[in-house]
């Protein structure tokens, strides 16, 4: 009975022992997964809005020359109006503001291409006006993900060997404020209010303080006239744009 009683008292020790192992293996399982940092959801930029410039009063706010040391501000104000805007990009600045482009297609902004250094288009050769183009096509891609589907020629310097090469519908404007001339915020106030008209293209520049500081004031003077503000695209959305067309035209 000694033996027998020692013999189940072994049985029990082992299975004893076994739960234990089970438990501790459960334990550490728990712990590995508790401490593995929980993936983090990859950004996506907001869905498409379905706004219809038939039937409301749109504008579409365009900004050149960036990304500049104002920009990341501009986005705040935009961001915090509910407001999207175009920006036409230098590709030698978008290298140095990558992230921030990023932000820019995240926050559903449009990224669109203003040439690798904003030279006169119509002085290039054919060659050299495609080399300006692509190499801005890749800078945005690389640092947002996001391939421009349209092309602001510098100066609105363009023609039809121009349009071209750029292969690209070329976006211009109806309202020029002169903000880098007069680097002034009374007067892009009172300019980007008053002039606008519905369904046009007003022409900014994001890399002077001046005008950044007049956006808040601007965005709201345009929302009280019943503007809807708009990207270049939703403003056209519906109208086909071809490559090498002048949008609006003049």
């Amino acid at each position: 009975m000694v033996a027998l009683g020692a013999v189940v008292l072994a049985a029990g020790c082992g299975q004893v022992t076994a739960e234990r192992a089970g438990q501790a293996q459960q334990a550490a399982v728990a712990k590995r997964r508790a401490d593995t940092p929980t993936p983090t959801p990859t950004p996506s930029p907001p869905p498409p809005r379905d706004i219809d410039c038939a039937k409301v009063k749109c504008l579409a706010l365009t900004f050149d020359d960036g990304p500049g040391e104002y920009t990341e501000r501009l986005l705040k104000t935009l961001q915090d109006e509910g407001v999207r805007a175009t920006f036409f990009m230098l590709g030698e600045n978008v290298h140095h503001y990558r992230d921030l482009v990023r932000r820019m297609a995240l926050d559903g902004q449009e990224l669109a291409n203003h040439s690798w250094s904003h030279p006169q288009l119509t002085g290039l050769t054919s060659s050299a006006v495609r080399s300006q183009v692509r190499r801005t096509q890749n800078a945005i891609k690389e640092a947002a993900g996001v391939t421009p589907a349209l092309f602001r020629p510098p100066y609105g310097a363009t023609d039809k060997r121009v349009g071209k090469a750029v292969g690209m519908p070329e976006i211009v404007w109806s309202v020029d404020t002169l903000d880098w001339r007069y680097r002034s915020v009374s007067r892009a106030r009172r300019v980007g209010v008053k002039e606008p008209k519905r369904n046009g293209v007003v022409l900014f520049h994001d890399i002077h303080e001046s005008t950044v500081d007049a956006m808040p004031a601007v965005v709201d003077g345009l929302k009280r006239r019943g503007f809807t503000l708009v990207t270049v695209s939703e403003l056209y959305r519906g109208t086909p744009l071809k490559a090498g067309r002048l949008y609006p035209k003049w």
